[in-house]
């Protein structure tokens, strides 16, 4: 059975990383699903969703209030099919929530989609790299919201002068010699100075100069300390 044919249906899904969502199934395209969950609409790549079923009826009654908004979200165009790009590309400028890695979201706005990854500004964290592969959802802020209250001035248009490399990959060789955070500081072992990359191994130096090499295909998001 194709998922597309459950639109219109309340669902759960496991997400990677032992997350579960549930509400409305709004929309299915070649590589993103949205679901309602009551509050928000959520963006989700299908490549992150490790299994789904259909609601129970008593978990249904949970969600009896969930009503659809008159209003389009930020981002939802019913007149085409959506998909990853075409969303993160939409969602330029937008506040906006992500989630990629250990257990906490992420919230600012997408500055640029590069090849694999996308440039996010965060009031908490600044200028972020985000790895396409590894973003689990996205949900674009409703009713004028603002991350943590904060005005114009604390959210700049332009927030770096860094140039962008069109790969992740090149982006982190770009950072040789930079004082780095990996998936936002989850263990020491992912904060330190690139020294360079080899054999899709980051060599990292740790505060006591020990190195530690990080697999490429872990790295989820960098921001600079």
């Amino acid at each position: 059975m194709k998922l597309k044919d459950n639109i219109g249906k309340y669902i759960r899904l496991e997400i990677s990383g032992k997350k579960f969502i549930g509400g409305l199934l709004i929309d299915v395209g070649s590589d993103l699903l949205v679901v309602f969950n009551g509050y928000d609409y959520l963006y989700i790549p299908v490549i992150h969703c490790q299994n789904w079923r259909y609601l129970k009826q008593d978990e249904i009654k949970e969600l009896d209030e969930i009503t659809l908004n008159d209003e389009p979200t930020p981002i939802y165009n019913n007149n085409e099919e959506i998909s990853l790009r075409k969303t993160l590309t939409a969602a330029k400028g937008i506040f906006t929530e992500i989630y990629v890695t250990s257990n906490q979201a992420l919230h600012g706005y997408i500055i640029s989609i590069m090849n694999n990854y996308f440039v996010f500004y965060s009031p908490i964290y600044k200028t972020m790299f985000i790895s396409l592969n590894h973003l689990k959802w996205l949900i674009p802020y409703t009713n004028n919201q603002r991350p943590y209250g904060l005005s114009n001035a604390n959210l700049p248009v332009n927030p770096s002068n860094i140039t962008f490399a069109r790969s992740f990959e090149v982006q982190i060789e770009k950072l040789t010699g930079e004082l780095i955070v990996f998936n936002i500081g989850e263990n020491e072992n992912v904060i330190g100075k690139v020294k360079g990359i080899k054999d899709n191994f980051v060599e990292l130096i740790g505060a006591k100069e020990d190195p530690v090499f990080i697999n490429l295909q872990h790295i989820k998001t960098i921001h600079l300390t």
